[in-house]
């Protein structure tokens, strides 16, 4: 894993997502919004792996799209959390920085494999 870039960090990031989470739950007492982003921040890393066995360059894309969107949400409810005062600064902009550059990652990879593909 540590020579795929993109699978290490969604790994992580939804190891990030199950522990805050946890604490979430268990320090702040939020159940609702924070379900929310543990579905979307670990769905990320999910989709990675399954573009892994992707039926085609176009199925890879797919996965890739729909882990995007993953990221556009948990980007929002991050925000959310941080603008209804669950989440400090500190917490709300490493755990952004995180969900961007994967964003930016995947991005890239959605570009790249479109690019390959039409030059065939």
């Amino acid at each position: 894993m540590a020579d795929n870039v993109i699978k290490l960090k969604s790994f992580d990031f939804a190891l990030r997502i199950v522990k805050l989470f946890q604490y979430l739950n268990q320090e702040k007492r939020e159940y609702v919004l924070s379900k929310q982003l543990l579905r979307s921040g670990t769905a990320i890393g999910a989709l990675v792996r399954e573009a892994e066995q992707a039926e085609s360059k176009l199925d890879f894309v797919h996965k890739f799209a729909i882990a995007q969107k993953e990221a556009n949400e948990s980007d929002y409810w991050l925000e959310l959390l941080f603008q209804s005062e669950y989440l400090n600064e500190n917490q709300y902009k490493s755990l952004k920085s995180d969900v961007v550059e994967i964003n930016k990652i995947i991005a890239s990879i959605i570009i790249s494999t479109k690019n390959r593909i039409g030059k065939k």
